[in-house]
């Protein structure tokens, strides 16, 4: 299944912070920044860019994709996370 399916599949959980399994911080957003962080470290500022009321991540999808369990997509999802043709993006 690729990244961009499983992400569908976890929608059900989106923004259900209190189910995530590893709880890194108790601020959803940055629980997700620290998971990303564990899978793709990168040396870059985690926001890339927003516009309205969307931030759009500094993470790499195919990077992402090949060391993300689906249980770690599911806590990103709980988070907050969000997916489209363009990267990861969350709403502030």
């Amino acid at each position: 299944m690729d990244i961009k399916q499983v992400f569908a599949a976890c929608r059900g959980e989106f923004l259900k912070c209190q189910n995530v399994t590893k709880k890194l911080h108790a601020r959803s957003d940055l629980c997700a920044f620290l998971i990303l962080d564990r899978l793709v470290p990168g040396t870059a500022d985690m926001i890339q860019g927003a516009e309205h009321d969307e931030i759009f991540l500094d993470v790499c999808l195919e990077a992402l994709e090949k060391v993300a369990s689906e249980e770690d997509i599911r806590d990103l999802v709980r988070c907050g996370v969000m997916i489209d043709d363009d990267g990861l993006t969350m709403f502030v």
